[in-house]
């Protein structure tokens, strides 16, 4: 104990001198430096200055960003622009000679070619809007046939894609044919740029009515049967009129109209847009109707958190874009763009997790109960999965919410110093998560190896087992150098710790050294492997794993057993499951004299082939080993699996049997006897002897 004691006040006192040494002071003969007489670790010396430093940087910050939510910009309009739009209107009609001589001279510009280019575009750009749908429904029923090609949940889905895509496919047709005839003529007309913007808002238009007609109406969400429909004529009228208000404001722009006129066009479109998505965000039960119903706590508490506050955070939304379109910009944008994002995303992100634990619960329903290596690998998989998602969950709604950058701010206040480097807690926060995650992972490598892999290449469990641990080493060794190497230590920084544990192990730490070094050579040297029935210093029992310093033994009543490993390879160690897990026990049965021995031979070898724990691989055998005291003594001797089989068990269920045979056949099973003799002698007695008188 005293050597253990030094030994440790060794190692510290090494790995303490050489932290506070650099490298190179361990050459000989180091030239003084000043700059290398600072400490390569260090202790921040006024944590709590630091803290309070970050802090206050933090709170500028979010000062700073506070005030710039308020800054409001001018809607740079007024009622001369009312009058100015009124006059024009009025002027409109006036202006028709002029627009006619425009077009007449953008065809002379034109030419033939560009001019029958141009009436080509409308020509066909008019043909899609008429005939739109007779052509849509002749390429369905063209991709009816799918149906009986493709699998039932398969086709359902890619249906729906296909209408999408056809939905969008005229005016993306038209879009390219726009891009192509621009590109050949180099045609500058404001009303040319401006059917190319339209043709892109049609496009947009058309993929989003027809995925929205897919999901209300089209069976893709499943409680949308009772509002669908309804959601889905609102929704369409939303949209066109989103669409029209996009487009007059785009052909203000197209025409260079007056910046107030801009202002004011912009202004009147988003308010209107505002006020018909409120009119839809009313309709609460009919949107929380297409929310899944996910089974998970967190979903829950989302779902009620929701459903309570609902109409306060409608409301709420409500007086940001208007706070919006009047001129606040940034506060509108960024608390809306922050809001919806969430809560988009944290529901996208449980709608993937609930498809993945779903995927994983029905695989392991068809697993079995006795599959420990698929159960490991459910209860690995399954971790992975909450770890990953918690830990997604948050740096998105984090970072949507803008509190990453703040939360790494506030928790980039220095800890310690190591060389050059200072460590802050966000630093180690991260470092903690990259360690976890490498952990997780390699329990869920090590699980599907010894479920999928080693089975399929033919390894046994023993060697499985001794993979499995020198790769989970070595995965926690790997992630501990990245979670090092992010903190920012120099990994040639360990060789000094590498010579002090060296010293450490020399003078004091003889004995760990020995278990582990003992450790690996178990592990490594197949002769003992986890599942293993073992006998050690008088104790049986099953190893139920095996460590670097010491392996656990559970015996069948169990009890666990730590053993250090030192003493497997030093004393001696009984492996039944090594070559053969079967054993030879005996069984002693005594009977009387009077019995045949020929038919106790017969009674006792019938006993031990009707016993079902007995092994059949060898036949039992009976011995007649002597002539007792008060007994004809006999042995049974009978092969059992030690694995699976106590010998108590056995020689229990053996003597039943036998009892009950003896029994039905009047074979006495004696006490111990003993024969005593005794002698008795006459003796003649004198006269004086018996008292009589003499006559």
């Amino acid at each position: 104990m005293k050597s253990r004691v030094l030994g440790l006040c060794a190692l510290v006192f090494v790995i303490l001198s050489s932290t506070l040494m650099p490298l190179d002071a361990w050459a000989a003969d180091p030239a003084p430096d000043p700059a290398k007489d600072k400490p390569e670790f260090g202790i921040s010396e006024d944590l709590s200055h630091a803290m309070s430093r970050q802090a206050a940087q933090v709170r500028q910050e979010l000062e700073s960003r506070t005030r710039s939510l308020f800054l409001r910009e001018p809607l740079r309009f007024n009622w001369g622009t009312a009058i100015y739009l009124y006059n024009w209107f009025l002027d409109l009609p006036a202006q028709l000679p002029a627009l006619t001589q425009q077009v007449v001279e953008h065809s002379r510009i034109l030419g033939v070619v560009g001019t029958l280019l141009i009436l080509t575009f409308f020509v066909a750009l008019v043909y899609s809007l008429l005939g739109q749908k007779r052509i849509m429904a002749r390429m369905q029923s063209r991709l009816a046939p799918l149906q009986y090609d493709l699998p039932e949940s398969l086709y359902h889905i890619i249906l729906p894609i296909i209408h999408v895509v056809i939905a969008a496919l005229f005016p993306l047709l038209l879009l390219a044919a726009y891009i192509l005839i621009d590109a050949l003529i180099a045609y500058e007309a404001a009303w040319f740029r401006l059917v190319g913007r339209l043709l892109v808002i049609w496009a947009v238009a058309a993929l989003v009515m027809r995925l929205l007609r897919e999901l209300l109406t089209g069976g893709l969400i499943g409680t949308s049967a009772r509002h669908g429909p309804s959601l889905y004529r609102l929704s369409r009228w939303i949209v066109f009129y989103s669409i029209l208000g996009i487009a007059l404001y785009q052909a203000a722009e197209a025409f260079d109209l007056r910046a107030d006129v801009l202002s004011l066009t912009l202004f009147a479109v988003s308010l209107s847009i505002v006020l018909v998505l409120f009119l839809l965000l009313l309709k609460k039960k009919a949107l929380l109707s297409l929310l899944p119903d996910l089974p998970r706590p967190s979903y829950q508490k989302f779902y009620r958190m929701l459903e309570r506050y609902y109409f306060p955070l409608v409301f709420f939304c409500l007086i940001l874009a208007l706070l919006w379109s009047l001129g606040y910009r940034t506060l509108g944008r960024v608390l809306l763009v922050k809001i919806w994002s969430s809560g988009a995303a944290y529901l996208i992100i449980m709608v993937l997790y609930h498809t993945a634990i779903n995927k994983l619960e029905r695989w392991h329903s068809r697993t079995s109960k006795e599959d420990e290596a698929a159960q490991l690998v459910y209860r690995s998989s399954k971790r992975v999965l909450m770890y990953g998602t918690a830990l997604v969950t948050a740096l998105i709604i984090l970072n949507l919410l803008g509190l990453l950058v703040l939360l790494e701010q506030a928790l980039s206040f220095p800890v310690f110093r190591l060389g050059d480097n200072f460590v802050t807690l966000w630093i180690i926060f991260k470092a903690a998560l990259i360690v976890a995650a490498f952990a997780f992972a390699s329990r869920m490598l090590q699980a599907y190896l010894d479920y999928r892999i080693y089975p399929a290449v033919g390894v046994e469990p023993g060697l499985g087992y001794a993979l499995n641990t020198f790769l989970k080493y070595v995965t926690l060794a790997i992630g501990l150098l990245v979670a090092l190497n992010v903190v920012g230590i120099d990994l040639r920084f360990l060789l000094v710790f590498a010579g002090a544990i060296g010293i450490g192990v020399g003078l004091g730490l003889q004995n760990m050294a020995a278990n582990i070094i003992s450790g690996f050579s178990l592990i490594f040297g197949g002769k003992l492997r986890k599942g293993d029935w073992i006998e050690v210093a008088g104790r049986m029992g099953m190893v139920a794993d095996i460590y670097l310093r010491a392996t656990k033994v559970r015996t069948r009543d169990n009890i666990e057993y730590i053993i250090p490993n030192s003493d497997f390879i030093s004393g001696t160690l009984v492996n039944y499951s090594l070559d053969s897990p079967l054993i030879r026990i005996d069984v002693p049965v005594g009977v009387s004299y009077g019995a045949d021995p020929r038919q106790v031979e017969q009674i006792l070898l019938a006993a031990a082939l009707r016993e079902p724990s007995i092994s059949k691989e060898k036949p039992p055998v009976v011995r007649f080993t002597e002539f007792g005291d008060s007994s004809l003594n006999f042995q049974i001797l009978v092969w059992i699996d030690v694995r699976s089989t106590p010998r108590r068990l056995v020689r229990s269920a053996l003597y039943f049997t036998i009892f009950d045979e003896f029994k039905k056949a009047g074979i006495e099973i004696p006490f111990p006897q003993r024969d005593i003799h005794i002698r008795s002698m006459v003796q003649k007695s004198s006269p004086e002897d018996s008292g009589g008188e003499k006559t």
